[in-house]
């Protein structure tokens, strides 16, 4: 029996053990998902180094499960929400409790939560490749499944606030922080961003349009980013880094700098994707301004993290699992750093739809994220499962250097590639004219980069491979029952009651009441009528300002006293966490939904028609936006290789939007408006090589064949018109008819230039109707079409 009374004992005590049982179960799922999701990684980077992987060059119709469109986001969810969302749980479960000193509030609740986190994670293996999805990128999942993850997220949130609330601690320690942080935001982002009005069971469609979804769904996917693999990693690196090393964590002040800066400032960040896209200057600006803030913080972080194994690095040369917590950590500076050069609009106009922004996620997927999850577990399954040391030790060095090789050989190469992608796209020749004009002069170069990328992927997966392995053979050879300590704390009642009253802190210094006053005078000055009309004036008014409130708030941090009471107020700590995530996030969402001007309308933009509609919803079903974008920048490279900019009226109909954030191929805005005739998509869908040599693309032939839902036409009406898209009843109720008439005329075409008969009632007619009509409602269309 172990006591942790050392110190009180006058104090009554209270017997616990914890549940390692649940920790078990989420460190076997981190490694079983991360390997099937690593996997699926490995599977579409072959179809783009050899594209028939994407069907192996069957016609059978089931395998367009296999297409590239469909799998990509398979890959995303199971690594992101299969893989580290299993090792936030496990690290949450595992640490909290002996944090806390408490076991969790339920056994029941735990169970509940694991099982449903499967269930939900089963349910996205099947929807996904059947085509059932939003098209929104990072919340594929439709809504039925939605809703199962929000009960799922607050069952786990009434278990572990439940054992806060049952705690035997009375200060929460910094990696608890980042836990309350990563509950809060998250029930934020998937709540608001996960509004939509249903159809059918398995469609429905995105609450918000156009400029406006893509505001939501880059506030929810930086987001995401940020309190799913940022925070719960950082608790985690909080917790298990100093318990690897045996060293106490660096600063506690850096920490608590580390922590409210992060929650504060990240949030403001995510509209720094949409630099150059259809959404007001100021909101993209405004992200990258924040995301820049982000660096001195997370590099904070990093350092912290880093300097906690002083005088411990001869144990780093030894210790394979402190070399991927070391590993991790730097990838964490690496990736924290380039976040935010990326957001700098110069870069940002190179980069975006580059290959270049897939380096950097998977610097941070499997760099930061990967080797922190595998350092944690191989720390944890000797412990678990009561054997003393993993089953093959030496598989952890061998698993580290393969993880360190294949990422360095991944990122590398597709660092190379998204570079060269930009420099062509926005190559011009002596005359000034486009140098590369086919957009598939690109593709042809990339596929040797796309050959070096799957074996760095190859290397990747076989180190995970390793891990898997080496934890069932650790796990076979666990004692016929494990051993559960039983230990002794005295109850919180007890500890605030035997704790000593509070001395008075000393007065704020006159730096924090300085830095105050001056950011003040700049925000009265600013309001002056007339005053920021110059933009070097309100820079500098910002600049000053920021200035001021920076001073004032490192004068507040450095008096530690207050935060170490909020500490012993764990409600009141999550309300001001949940302050600081809403109030920046509606700061950001109420101009962008109010007024009016950021978002100007079109007279000539009008919704689409019901064929159109059909034919959009299979475009977001085969996942086109995992390589199309539908968005013309206004960059001159751009408009002159694709036609005029794009403006935000142009989207106000599209729910959700489709601007994509990845061009394998070229942008499809202004396709419709293009001289290429029905015919022409009928051929490049049947078989892409037809009319595009070298292309990537997977073949559609299924898509000759599937027969489209008329009947279910009126009910994805009748679900945009409550979203206030302008049908009317009459045109609900004849929706069938009206695309069948469409149809059947599109089908003439087809059959007259390249001879396939009987296509009316074929997807393929539908999807073409779509494809035709893009672009036309902003520019007239080409002679010829």
């Amino acid at each position: 029996m172990s006591t942790e009374n050392a110190g009180k004992p006058d104090l009554p005590l209270e017997r616990f053990s914890y549940d390692d049982a649940i920790v078990r179960k989420f460190v076997f799922a981190t490694l079983i998902w991360g390997f099937v999701g690593m996997l699926v990684g490995v599977l579409i980077a072959l179809q783009l180094a050899w594209p028939k992987a994407n069907d192996f060059g069957l016609d059978a119709a089931w395998t367009q499960i296999l297409a590239f469109g469909r799998l990509r986001p398979l890959h995303t969810n199971a690594v992101i929400f299969a893989f580290a969302g299993n090792a936030i749980f496990a690290a949450v479960y595992y640490s909290s409790q002996r944090l806390l000193k408490a076991r969790m509030f339920s056994d029941l609740l735990s169970r509940l939560h694991f099982w449903g986190w499967q269930l939900i994670i089963v349910l996205a293996a099947v929807t996904l490749p059947l085509g059932i999805t939003t098209g929104k990128e990072y919340a594929e999942l439709e809504w039925p499944i939605d809703i199962l993850i929000a009960l799922v997220w607050i069952v786990f949130g009434i278990n572990f606030f439940g054992t806060l609330v049952k705690r035997r601690e009375k200060h929460i320690y910094v990696a608890i922080w980042f836990y309350i942080a990563t509950w809060v935001a998250i029930t934020v982002l998937h709540v608001f961003n996960s509004l939509e009005v249903p159809a059918t069971l398995t469609r429905s469609y995105s609450l918000y349009a156009g400029a406006q979804d893509a505001f939501m769904q880059w506030w929810y996917g930086h987001n995401a980013v940020a309190f799913f693999l940022t925070t719960p990693f950082l608790g985690l690196m909080y917790y298990f880094l100093p318990k690897a090393a045996n060293r106490p964590v660096f600063s506690y002040r850096l920490s608590i700098i580390h922590f409210w800066s992060l929650v504060f400032i990240y949030i403001w960040a995510g509209p720094h994707h949409l630099h150059y896209l259809a959404v007001p200057e100021w909101l993209s600006t405004l992200g990258m301004l924040f995301s820049l803030m982000l660096w001195m913080p997370s590099w904070g972080g990093m350092l912290n993290g880093l300097l906690t194994l002083r005088g411990a690095w001869d144990k780093v040369a030894k210790d394979p699992i402190l070399k991927f917590f070391v590993v991790g950590v730097t990838f964490y500076g690496m990736s924290t750093f380039e976040g935010p050069m990326l957001s700098v609009k110069a870069v940002n106009a190179l980069s975006h739809y580059t290959d270049w922004t897939i380096a950097h996620v998977h610097g941070g997927a499997l760099g930061w994220v990967g080797f922190m999850c595998f350092g944690m577990a191989y720390w944890l399954l000797p412990r678990l499962f009561q054997t003393g040391e993993m089953a093959k030790p030496k598989w952890l060095d061998l698993h580290f250097y393969l993880a360190t090789l294949g990422i360095l050989v991944y990122i590398v190469s597709i660092y190379a590639a998204g570079l060269t992608q930009g420099l062509m796209w926005r190559a011009f020749d002596d005359t000034g004219l486009l140098k590369y004009t086919d957009f598939m002069d690109t593709v042809r170069i990339l596929r040797w980069f796309y050959v070096i990328r799957l074996a760095g992927g190859l290397l990747y997966l076989t180190g995970a491979g390793l891990a898997l392995v080496n934890a069932v053979l650790t796990w076979k050879k666990r004692p016929a029952a494990y051993e559960v300590p039983v230990y002794e704390a005295p109850p919180l009642s007890a500890l605030e009651a035997a704790a000593p009253a509070p001395v008075a802190e000393k007065a704020l210094r006159p730096f924090f009441w300085a830095g105050l006053a001056l950011a003040g005078v700049c925000a009265a000055v600013a309001l002056i009528p007339g005053v920021t009309d110059s933009p070097k004036v309100g820079a500098f008014l910002a600049l000053v300002g920021g200035f001021g409130l920076a001073t004032a708030a490192i004068d507040l941090f450095m008096k530690v006293g207050w935060h170490r009471r909020l500490e012993g107020r764990p409600l009141a700590f999550t309300g001001w966490v949940a302050a600081s995530v809403v109030s920046a996030s509606l700061f950001e969402a109420i101009p962008t939904f109010v007024i009016e001007s950021n978002v100007p309308t079109i007279s000539a933009v009008k919704p689409y028609t019901p064929l159109e509609l059909a034919g959009r919803d299979i475009y977001l079903a085969e996942g086109c936006y995992n390589c199309h974008s539908q968005l013309v920048r206004p960059i001159r490279a751009e408009t002159e290789r694709y036609g005029p900019y794009s403006k935000a009226g142009e989207f106000v109909y599209d729910h959700p939007f489709q601007w994509g954030s990845r061009r394998i191929g070229p942008d499809l805005a202004r396709v419709g408006t293009k001289t290429l005739t029905p015919g022409w998509h009928l051929r490049h869908l049947r078989n892409p090589l037809d009319t595009s040599p070298d292309s990537l693309m997977p073949r559609y032939k299924h898509l000759l064949e599937a027969p489209l839902d008329f009947a279910g036409i009126p009910k994805r009406m009748r679900a945009m018109q409550i979203l206030g898209v302008p049908y009317d009843d009459t045109a609900v109720a004849g929706g069938a008819e009206a695309a069948r008439a469409q149809a059947e005329e599109l089908a003439a075409r087809l059959e007259q230039e390249t001879g396939v008969a009987g296509l009316a009632d074929k997807k393929v007619t539908a999807l073409i109707a779509y494809l035709l009509r893009l672009g036309t409602d902003a520019m007239p269309k080409e002679a010829g079409r």
